[in-house]
C-alpha cells in the first residue's frame, strides 16, 4: 500500500512537514490558517492539515530531557 493511500494527500503533506524546523513549521501553519480563514475551502481538506501540523509544531516545542550521563555544570 503506498503512502498515498494510507495518509491521502494530508497524509503527504504532514509527513513532508515533519522534517521541517520550527520557524519554517510555524510560518507553514500560519500561511495555511490564513488561507483557509480568508479563503474557506481554497485548499480541500485544509482543516485537517491545520491539525496535523499544528501537532508536528506541539512536537518539536517539547523540550528534550537532558542525558542523565551528564553532569550538571557548576554554578557561576
Amino acid at each position: 500500500m503506498s503512502k498515498l493511500m494510507r495518509g491521502g494527500i494530508a497524509g503527504v503533506v504532514v509527513t513532508w512537514a515533519s522534517r521541517l524546523r520550527f520557524p519554517y513549521l510555524l510560518l507553514l501553519v500560519s500561511v495555511l490558517f490564513v488561507m483557509n480563514l480568508f479563503i474557506p475551502d481554497v485548499i480541500p481538506f485544509a482543516d485537517e492539515l491545520i491539525m496535523g501540523l499544528v501537532t508536528l509544531l506541539l512536537a518539536n516545542l517539547k523540550k528534550k530531557p537532558e542525558p542523565a550521563d551528564q553532569e550538571p555544570a557548576p554554578p557561576r
